[in-house]
């Protein structure tokens, strides 16, 4: 199979590489993102891997389709970049990778909420200047607090099990509730309880037109004063105007955010030398209660190894015609 690999950063080549010796594909490699423009690309391609911000609409398919492209192989879990009803039109079929490893950006949003309470940060900054002050450096116990999570999936339920041993009350939202978190003393209530009673809220659902911007003003202001908000799942689930709105009034006490929803322009390159365009982004690193890591909760290596050992079975499954068990219908 010939396959068009787009947004390729080097760690990328070097999994497929490494786990190629068994599927024996040929890959064609590029950092460009896929958009309508770069499509052209992939002519003489069957197949497209692409990424969380490779714009896959109706414009893109129209080219990828007309180049031969058969499959759109997505070696991530999301799949709100992707024109379905365009790809079905032209009988193109959209793989995913439903589950890779979900301890590692359960992990990651603990990593964020410690990070954020106990100033881990800023101390080693200041310790390494020969500053040994603990001034501002205070924090809270996690013992008891409550912790909201909207979102009860496979992430979702990990990080759970993860902070309830922390000692910590877990209210969760979900449209369908985990017996197992269930017997684990996790307690299920509204969309609306979850945001009124968390001391701490941790975002674990996809995106779509019923959580777009699911943290917004209105939400806002029924949470508690001074709340944790912590996003390790896609960065439209929370509206950036607002959430700045609401650091300023000191309604959010911390965020923590590993995915921003404009992050298809910053995220994944080395900007150090350019001036940001951003206003958004370069608000929110203004504020000293803000953690921003640039989509790395999944950037483990056993996430790695399965993402790439599941996009390329499905590649497979693809080629030799057989059920194709991740497909996005």
């Amino acid at each position: 199979m010939k396959i068009a690999v787009f947004s390729t950063k080097s760690y990328d080549q070097e999994y497929f590489e490494k786990y190629n010796d068994t599927h024996q594909n040929n890959f064609s490699f590029y950092e460009t993102a896929l958009n309508s423009d770069t499509a052209k690309l992939t002519a003489g391609s069957d197949v497209v891997c692409v990424f969380v911000n490779d714009v896959v609409n109706k414009a893109t398919i129209e080219v990828i389709a007309a180049n031969g492209v058969k499959l759109i192989a997505l070696r991530c879990a999301g799949y709100n970049n992707v024109d379905l009803e365009a790809a079905k039109s032209k009988g193109i079929k959209v793989a995913r990778v439903p589950a890779y490893s979900p301890e590692a950006v359960a992990e990651h949003a603990l990593a964020l909420i410690l990070t954020l309470n106990r100033k881990t940060h800023k101390a080693y900054n200041r310790v390494r200047e020969g500053n040994f002050s603990l001034k501002n450096l205070i924090g809270f116990n996690l013992h008891k607090k409550t912790v909201g999570v909207i979102g009860t999936g496979q992430i979702g339920a990990t990080f759970c099990k993860i902070i309830k041993g922390f000692g910590c009350n877990i209210i969760a939202y979900d449209i369908a509730e985990n017996q197992e978190l269930l017997e684990l003393g996790v307690t299920y209530g509204s969309l609306e309880e979850v945001f009124k009673q968390s001391d701490i809220l941790s975002l674990h659902c996809p995106l779509n037109k019923h959580t777009k911007h699911i943290v917004n003003k209105t939400s806002i202001a029924v949470m508690k004063e001074g709340v944790m908000i912590i996003n390790t799942s896609r960065g439209a689930l929370i509206n950036t105007a607002d959430a700045i709105e609401g650091l300023i009034t000191k309604k959010i006490g911390y965020l923590g955010i590993d995915v921003y929803e404009q992050e298809e322009n910053l995220f994944f390159e080395d900007l150090s030398e350019h001036i940001i365009q951003d206003e958004q982004i370069l608000r929110l690193l203004s504020f000293p209660n803000v953690l921003i890591t640039s989509h790395q909760a999944y950037f483990t290596k056993e996430a790695m190894d399965q993402i790439t050992i599941t996009t390329l079975e499905n590649i497979k499954a693809f080629k030799d015609n057989t059920e194709l068990i991740n497909e996005v219908k």
